[in-house]
């Protein structure tokens, strides 16, 4: 056998190894350090969800709102906005809220009566007068008192921001009085003050997520629907409906909610910036509706289609009233009696 002599290895090699290897493993170590510091260094990002187009009218809101919450958290947060339905419909989006799912949505007040039933009161067929009366009433106390209800039923409500004035469409023939519109199959939110009030006027409601609106139409399973002229222009709904009545129906407002998970997680200043953010979308909203009521009229009638303006609102005011008792037999008549008696409506 042969045996193999083992060689001294001199100090200095020992010593530079040892130092090779501390240094390797403190550079090792600082690098491992700086990374798990990276997550709190990068921007939080915000998911906002909502039912209508990247044009519309909410896209809007988001584009103002992740401008506003970028420059006061200074790239603290950044907003990423799912427009069409890309997170489901608005009552499954409110439920992703509850659990943290979703950060952030805008939606119509339609779903929102099962979650927060106080918010019925908004839906009532021809409760405001006009957008002044609508606004001045949620910018107030009335409609801080309703964002409050909202930490009832583990929602946040940020702000209220705007769909507008509802007004029917149809594929089948013109609607100017009430008469007109019995036996037409209408989508509509699912919303049982609105679903009460078509039936006083021998409609046949059919509740349906927004994101299936297009589709229905379009193949015949419903002859038409109600939306303001802002969702049925941006939305396309001219390419699949022939007559357009402004009834302006109902007033409906949109909400900004946030997920309570994720309110829970900020401090008073970033809730400040939430809420200041909030309050810019809604105001971009806000504003393009305004646009589009008057616009948006004249552009659908370019586009094709039939324009019934020559309408007695009073006629459906007085045809639907009967539906009023769905809401008060109910719920009451205190938030109804704040609205009505308000100074907003004198």
């Amino acid at each position: 056998m042969t045996t193999f002599a083992r060689r001294a290895i001199p100090a200095a090699i020992h010593v530079t190894a040892r130092t090779t290897i501390r240094a390797t493993v403190c550079a090792t170590l600082g690098l491992a350090l700086a990374g798990l510091a990276l997550p709190s260094l990068a921007a939080q990002t915000i998911t906002v969800g909502h039912t209508t187009a990247d044009t519309s009218h909410y896209s809007a809101g988001v584009d103002a709102f992740k401008e506003r919450l970028e420059e006061l958290s200074e790239g603290e947060f950044t907003v990423q906005e799912h427009a069409a339905g890309a997170l489901g419909g608005e009552r499954a989006m409110i439920e992703g809220l509850q659990i943290g799912t979703i950060d952030a949505v805008i939606t119509s007040t339609g779903p929102l009566g099962n979650f927060v039933p106080e918010t019925y009161v908004l839906d009532l067929p021809f409760l405001f007068t006009d957008y002044d009366n609508a606004r001045c009433v949620l910018d107030g106390e009335i409609g801080q008192d309703l964002l409050d209800m909202m930490g009832n039923h583990d929602l946040v409500g940020l702000a209220w921001t705007e769909n507008g004035f509802r007004h029917m469409t149809n594929s089948k023939r013109d609607v100017s009085a009430p008469e007109d519109a019995q036996g037409l199959k209408i989508r509509t939110m699912e919303n049982k003050m609105h679903m009460a009030a078509f039936e006083e006027l021998g409609v046949h409601p059919t509740p349906m997520a927004f994101p299936e609106v297009f589709t229905a139409l379009q193949q015949g399973t419903v002859d038409g629907q109600e939306n303001p002229i802002s969702v049925i222009l941006t939305s396309n709904l001219w390419e699949v409906q022939d007559y357009l009545s402004l009834t302006g129906h109902v007033y409906s407002p949109a909400i900004m909610l946030a997920s309570p998970i994720l309110w829970e997680g900020l401090s008073e200043e970033q809730q400040g910036w939430f809420l200041e953010a909030a309050q810019a979308g809604a105001a971009a909203t806000r504003e393009m509706v305004s646009r589009l009521e008057t616009e948006g009229v004249e552009e659908l009638r370019e586009k094709g289609m039939t324009v019934v303006d020559d309408i007695d609102k009073s006629q459906f005011q007085a045809a639907v009233e009967p539906s009023y008792t769905v809401y008060t037999d109910e719920y009451g008549s205190e938030w109804l009696d704040r609205i009505r008696s308000s100074e907003c409506s004198q």
